[in-house]
């Protein structure tokens, strides 16, 4: 799943005019991107903070507290995009920085 293309579709309140999208190589940029964006949140609420620590259940608060987030992953034997849910992602977010933790 790592080289698969892959959109971030969210919409971080009930405003309509908040949906938004990235677009990513990877699953893994995905899940990079999720983190650089929460990363940018916390530093904007916490500008005078050098070096910002949160861990995953800070991470699952703020996918938690978007109105609405989906992945789409596009899969080259169909040859279409897979959708998948708000719970999809946590669990790639886990793995993917437990990964990183490990090396």
């Amino acid at each position: 799943m790592a080289g698969r293309h892959t959109i971030i579709l969210m919409q971080p309140s009930q405003n309509r005019a908040t949906r938004t999208f990235m677009d990513f190589d990877s699953v893994n940029h995905a899940l990079d991107g999720m983190c650089g964006l929460y990363e940018r949140k916390i530093r904007n609420i916490n500008p005078m903070v050098r070096n910002l620590t949160y861990d995953i259940s800070d991470l699952y608060n703020f996918i938690d507290g978007l109105m609405d987030i989906s992945a789409l992953v596009f899969d080259d034997s169909l040859h279409a995009f897979l959708p998948y849910d708000r719970q999809w992602i946590k669990q790639k977010l886990f793995q993917h920085l437990k990964r990183l933790a490990e090396q």
